[in-house]
């Protein structure tokens, strides 16, 4: 490899590692007389325009990142059809190996590597950048104990190229996918908290909480299985950590953490907690805490409830774990492009129940509830369900987000918010804050006949008492927008997914053509441009490629496809 440049600038040494989208090379940067570690694109994922654009722009993003515990990221280029990212190169392993060599970790190690790990998203987030792929083979650890991580800029650019065309690829991070990415969801930053909970898990048990056949089965367990219990695991643990792991991996969103800087600050507590309290600090009193192996624990069986209760709770239990699978199969195969198509679903009515209920009853139905505002009501106790959007009685596709406000109780003077409400539920609304509803304008909307669109007072907004609030009317003829997916790389069966899962027709024109760049039965043209904006119903044509792929067009060994001369491809 030596002797073999890109950009003129770096020389690469030798392979050091190697992942299902990139290969990674001990490399030099001539310029500035330092060791570098450089990671290039497998030529297979070059023919995605979307992938690449998301690839550049997201590891652009993440040079941006100055973090002790975050692996730098100093370059991104391109020579001929090679991509490549230009990084620190780390001195050490990576924690998986770490794992692998340990069995498990003294969890006094486990937290100083996840608080470290949890400092470097925070700096993340508060950029905007969601990892998305959160795992051990993303965390390095120097030669000094430093936790570093990696693969920003690959983490997202695969999310968006491949959750979404439900391709396999990204299969194999299946271990530490949160419910929402297993379901295709929506996806925040307390995704990447959830991860940080199964990695925890791991480096305190020595293995994953759920393990299966195939990645179907280990996602559905995500969304439909309890964490194990961690001191039924190991023993000699603080059941402060332990509460730390469920609050992380909470099936619902809004049940974790709100940032990793409130499950930095609860790891931080565990130190003092058990500097003050001692031995009963741990789940088991009797262990040693000298540095000797903890054994797992006998648990006790609790004592026998008579027979009909037995009975009733595990008809109940197994009534509830069919009802959560079904519904998993459902959210697992609109992601998967298992149905053709979908329903739509009448929107119930949620409001005055709590946000868990609405969770729950949503997910049997295939919606999706996240929590919004924490606004006033009248009508409705503190914690309860204020207002939803889209409103009831809406008909929306399968996995639509339903968005609902909680009440904080009432309180004078402040005005509410009625946008999403029926004209006629929101003036007696209105009326009953002590506001009157002024003039209402009919404007061209997606959402049902008579609902507000707009209001000329923004709510939580403080106003006199009578004052008018004006309001937009949706007339209900308004077509709803939808962005096109990307097609280009996917097969007719594949793009049919994509175009039904988007809201668009999937009876556009399929011309098959020869060609000599595309392998055969893959789209290599869309009559619209991904990202375009289109009516939901519109017809996207596309065009399939009839040939074979030519020899010689990339091997999916970098070794095979850099040119010794000049760095570009072969």
């Amino acid at each position: 490899m030596s002797n073999k440049l890109l950009a003129g600038r770096y020389e690469l040494i030798e392979k050091i590692g190697e992942g299902g989208m990139a290969v990674v090379y001990k490399g030099k940067d001539r310029l500035l007389n330092r060791y570098v570690a450089i990671k290039i694109l497998r030529p297979e994922y070059t023919k995605d325009e979307q992938f690449i654009e998301n690839f550049r722009r997201e590891s652009q993003a993440a040079a941006g990142l100055s973090h002790p515990n975050i692996v730098g990221v100093y370059d991104v280029g391109k020579e001929g059809n090679i991509h490549f990212i230009v990084m620190e190169l780390i001195d050490g392993k990576v924690l998986s190996d770490v794992i692998k060599e340990k069995g498990r970790l003294d969890y006094k190690e486990a937290i100083s590597i996840i608080r470290q790990v949890a400092s470097a998203l925070s700096l993340a987030h508060k950029n905007q950048i969601i990892h998305r792929d959160i795992k051990p083979h993303n965390i390095l650890i120097t030669s000094t104990g430093v936790a570093k991580l990696a693969d920003f800029g690959i983490a997202k650019a695969v999310s968006a190229a491949t959750i979404v065309g439900g391709s396999n690829k990204i299969m194999g991070s299946v271990h530490y996918f949160s419910p929402e990415q297993a379901r295709g969801a929506y996806v925040d930053e307390r995704s990447d908290i959830y991860s940080l909970g199964i990695v925890l898990y791991e480096m305190l048990t020595g293995k994953v909480p759920f393990d299966g056949d195939n990645p179907v089965s280990i996602a559905l367990m995500h969304i439909n299985d309890p964490m194990p219990s961690l001191t039924g695991e190991v023993v000699g643990i603080p059941p402060q950590l332990e509460k730390i792991v469920n609050k992380a991996t909470e099936k619902y969103q809004s049940n974790r953490y709100k940032s990793v800087d409130d499950m930095i600050s609860d790891l931080d507590d565990i130190e003092f907690i058990t500097n003050v309290m001692g031995k009963k600090a741990f789940a088991d009193e009797s262990v040693s805490t000298d540095g000797a192996q903890p054994v797992k624990k006998e648990r006790q069986k609790p004592e026998s409830q008579p027979a009909q209760e037995k009975n009733k709770t595990t008809i109940f239990i197994i009534i509830g774990a069919v009802v959560v699978v079904i519904a998993g199969l459902i959210g697992l195969g609109s992601m998967l492009g298992w149905f053709g198509g979908t329903d739509e679903i009448t929107v119930p009515s949620f409001v005055g129940k709590t946000l868990e209920q609405a969770q729950a009853e949503a997910e049997i139905i295939g919606l999706v509830i996240e929590e919004g505002d924490l606004v006033y009501s009248p009508d409705q106790e503190e914690g309860l369900i204020a207002s939803q959007n889209p409103v009831e009685g809406a008909k929306v596709s399968e996995g639509k987000v339903i968005t609902v406000n909680i009440s904080k109780g009432k309180k004078d003077g402040v005005v509410p918010k009625i946008e999403g409400m029926d004209y006629e539920e929101a003036k007696a609304y209105l009326e009953s804050f002590g506001f009157k509803m002024g003039p209402g304008v009919t404007v061209e909307s997606h959402l049902p006949k008579g609902v507000i669109v707009s209001q000329s007072i923004p709510y939580g907004t403080s106003a006199k008492s009578g004052t008018e609030i004006n309001v937009e009317i949706s007339d209900g003829k308004g077509k709803e927008m939808v962005a096109v997916p990307n097609l280009i790389g996917k097969t007719p069966s594949e793009a049919n997914s994509l175009l039904s899962a988007a809201g668009l027709s999937t009876n556009g024109n399929v011309i098959y053509e020869e060609v000599e760049d595309m392998a055969q039965n893959l789209v290599f043209w869309q009559s619209v441009a991904a990202g375009t904006e289109v009516e939901k119903g519109s017809t996207v044509d596309y065009k399939v490629s009839k040939g074979t792929k030519p020899e010689g067009s990339g091997s999916g060994d970098p070794d095979l496809d850099i040119d010794p001369e000049t760095g570009g491809e072969g």
